[in-house]
């Protein structure tokens, strides 16, 4: 059974509540349940942090033995060298998601320490985005 876990970072724990107008109005954990009962043959987990190293911590522990992560390291994406460079040390393929089009928004959003260590880099198609990063790793 492939073993995947879904990292999140600051403020992703307010989706549902947060601006729904780019995020929508579905709490993660919501959607969560429903991406497990779609996929009941994985075990899939889910992590959720505002903390970075807190973040790159949890890369740590799964990076070795997991067969995939999928991370939105929301704004840390753009500011943390660190958190891009845990990705690098891990071997577990790491897929980047954004629930927002990252490159309609501000111009700091479009820069992604994350992004040239990751296997694919996905943004702008809400939740969705977390299905169709799972799908690439089946």
């Amino acid at each position: 059974m492939k073993k995947i876990i879904i990292i999140n970072g600051p403020n992703l724990n307010l989706l549902g509540k947060r601006e729904p107008t780019i995020y929508g109005s579905n709490s993660f954990e919501d959607f969560f349940k429903e991406l497990k009962s779609k996929h009941s043959n994985i075990e899939l987990e889910y992590y959720q942090s505002n903390v970075e190293g807190e973040l790159i911590n949890k890369l740590h522990e799964v990076g070795f033995d997991y067969d995939g992560v999928i991370l939105n390291a929301a704004a840390y994406t753009h500011t943390s060298v660190g958190i891009g460079d845990a990705v690098k040390a891990i071997e577990t393929p790491v897929v980047e998601v954004h629930i927002s089009n990252i490159h309609a928004r501000e111009e700091f959003r479009h820069v992604s320490y994350i992004a040239p260590n990751a296997k694919g880099v996905l943004f702008g198609f809400g939740l969705q985005g977390y299905e169709l990063a799972l799908q690439s790793f089946l």
